[in-house]
């Protein structure tokens, strides 16, 4: 079981959780028409690291202008967090139309799902009092978020945030899928 810090700090961190946030799918244009496909993914945890996004506040509100933004970050990156029994069953995306690999719950593929022992996924089991089901990153699918949406949206969206370790292990787990050699 993972452990949460229910304060909210004032800015976007590392491990927080948003709920209903929005993904442009597309954007498609033909003769002046635009045609925009969004994502509402039910909830999402940032990942980008925590240094970053304190840099980006403390230059977005600092007081004097500083000579250089180099230090704003134009979006987070973010991963849809799926409700485990439907990863178990492979439909976890199935409102779009996806079919995914089954995981069986009860044997070896699901224990080490649980366990943290499968590199592609992230388990993460909510104490009783934060309402939020056993949950599951997928390492395949994550995606940006402009800063300042997030921002705006705070106050109604913000959910939870993980403790610093268990943000930490995130963190170090999906950097790692990230840099795995790539096989054929």
């Amino acid at each position: 079981m993972i452990k949460v810090q229910k304060g909210s700090k004032p800015r976007i961190s590392q491990g927080d959780i948003y709920r209903n946030i929005e993904m442009i799918e597309y954007i498609y244009e033909k003769s002046g028409i635009v045609e925009i496909s969004k994502i509402q993914f039910p909830l999402v945890i940032v990942l980008t690291q925590d240094c970053d996004l304190e840099q980006d506040y403390r230059t977005r509100h600092s007081r004097s202008r500083p000579e250089t933004q180099d230090k704003l970050i134009v979006s987070a990156l973010v991963a849809p967090l799926y409700n485990a029994e439907h990863v178990y069953q492979g439909s976890h995306l199935s409102e779009l139309g996806l079919e995914m690999q089954k995981i069986s719950k009860k044997k070896t593929p699901g224990n080490r799902l649980r366990n943290n022992e499968t590199p592609r996924y992230h388990y993460l089991s909510f104490p009783e009092s934060v309402p939020i089901v056993d949950s599951v990153i997928d390492f395949k699918h994550y995606f940006t978020v402009n800063v300042e949406y997030l921002r705006k949206i705070r106050h109604s969206n913000f959910v939870i945030r993980l403790a610093p370790l268990f943000r930490e292990d995130v963190s170090q787990r999906f950097s790692a899928y990230l840099s795995r050699i790539g096989l054929p």
